[in-house]
């Protein structure tokens, strides 16, 4: 059975799964129970996939990317592999410019989990192949984003994600 949800899910008639609210505006999701499992429709990679706290995240920030910010749905990657030290990683999202440049990445992380130094240098590890000028590190409770000033080797704080259209 599919469901449209926000912040909870009928499992049965009779009682529901409650997902965390997050720090974003409320997204309808299409979301069903396969088993003893629930999956969230993900709309970019137009695929099925196991809902998890930080699916959750991840889906709630790509929605917030393409509906408030404008960020065409065409341009952006989830879960993608990335060579890092002859190791495949994989990257949570990239978005990308009209010239298939990729210029955000975003690290999502399970909203139990603390946005810290670590996940920064996960996705400087990331980004060390990439070379986005955004970065966008999110547990969806708090969001840090960061432009990256190569020319004086630092990183700037932001205080909003930028729309698609401001992008540099």
């Amino acid at each position: 059975m599919l469901h449209k949800c926000t912040n909870s899910i009928p499992l049965s008639n009779s009682n529901k799964y409650s997902l965390q609210k997050l720090n974003f505006p409320p997204f309808q999701f299409d979301v069903k129970r396969d088993a003893d499992q629930l999956m969230i429709l993900d709309k970019v990679r137009k695929k099925w996939v196991v809902l998890t706290p930080e699916e959750w995240v991840r889906q709630h920030t790509i929605a917030f990317l393409v509906m408030e910010r404008g960020y065409p749905s065409g341009l952006i990657g989830v879960e993608k592999i990335v060579k890092i030290n002859n190791m495949n990683k994989r990257f949570d999202v990239v978005c990308f410019n009209n010239e298939a440049k990729p210029v955000l990445l975003v690290e999502c992380k399970a909203p139990e989990v603390e946005i810290t130094q670590e996940v920064l240098d996960q996705a400087l590890r990331y980004n060390s192949q990439l070379q986005v000028n955004y970065l966008l590190l999110t547990n969806g409770i708090r969001h840090v984003i960061g432009y990256v000033d190569y020319e004086n080797r630092k990183l700037d704080y932001l205080k909003d994600i930028p729309s698609f259209d401001s992008l540099k």
